[in-house]
């Protein structure tokens, strides 16, 4: 009987049972392409990773699935990943080939355990949101600046609240913001280097995200595009609290507006379960 190991961490935390869960099969070659789909809804958290021998220039090939559908990039997935096979490897950078391209994280180490990663991210792709009236009126809320959408392998449309309070209190209509599209709606608000999010994403089978390592980096973008912050800030990003699962952001764009250098996520992440399935 087949059987097939992971490891579940959960990441964006250093603290056990908070944080953005996720499931890691180190070994996924031997796994049926029919039920890679069907082992994430399993596990069914935000998003699964099914680890691979690398193709082109990484250590590592790794395929990322949410419940309904498989991504080509995500930010705590990779970063979970990282901190999940880096360990016994012993490496100081992991680099993980997505369908984005290469990633890779640079990790740092408090004696054997790794603390911390930074993963440097795809640069986004930038447009208006064409359905902005819609995804307001749906949220409740009007934006303090310009309603836009970025992608970076996942779709982001950033909206921008008066205060964290405003933040922590939505409750939007989950089946109208499904009806926008397979998009996730990333609502911040904060200033200098302390900013507050919650991400909500009916449309990607995610409800509402503890923690969303790939929208992280855009808002740093959007932030400098609009005066927020400077280029080369570091932002402290809090976001989960209101599903119980407080997370721990941080990130940072590298360049200026003509011209983006780098995007970079980071946090951390902690071991909980290991397990296996036998099919």
């Amino acid at each position: 009987m087949p059987r097939f190991r992971y490891v579940v961490c959960d990441v964006f935390t250093d603290t056990p049972l908070e944080g953005n869960q996720l499931a890691v099969f180190t070994d996924a070659r031997e796994i049926p392409e029919d039920d890679l789909q069907r082992l994430a809804r399993e596990m069914n958290f935000s998003e699964t990773t099914f680890v691979y021998p690398p193709e082109t220039d990484g250590h590592v090939r790794m395929r990322i699935f949410t419940p309904a559908a498989e991504l080509p990039f995500a930010g705590h997935p990779t970063l979970g990943t990282a901190f999940v096979l880096a360990g016994p490897l012993q490496l100081v950078e992991i680099r993980i080939e997505t369908s984005r391209g290469t990633v890779p994280v640079l990790l740092e180490r408090e004696g054997a355990r790794i603390s911390f990663g930074w993963m440097e991210q795809p640069l986004p792709s930038i447009a208006p949101f064409e359905r902005a009236d819609e995804l307001q009126q749906a949220l409740g809320v009007r934006s303090a600046l310009p309603v836009e959408l970025y992608d970076n392998g996942v779709a982001h449309v950033y909206v921008a609240l008066g205060s964290r309070a405003e933040v922590a209190a939505l409750n939007p209509d989950l089946q109208r913001l499904a009806a926008v599209g397979p998009v996730g709606i990333s609502c911040f608000a904060g200033d200098g280097k302390a900013w507050k999010t919650r991400m909500f994403g009916p449309g990607l089978g995610v409800a509402e995200d503890p923690a969303t390592g790939s929208a992280a980096g855009p808002l740093a973008y959007h932030l400098a595009r609009y005066g927020q912050i400077a280029f080369g800030d570091q932002i402290e990003i809090e976001q989960g609290a209101e599903i119980f699962r407080p997370s721990r952001l941080y990130a940072r764009v590298r360049g200026t507006n003509d011209s983006v250098e780098s995007i970079e996520v980071g946090g951390s992440a902690v071991i909980v379960a290991r397990g296996e399935f036998r099919l």
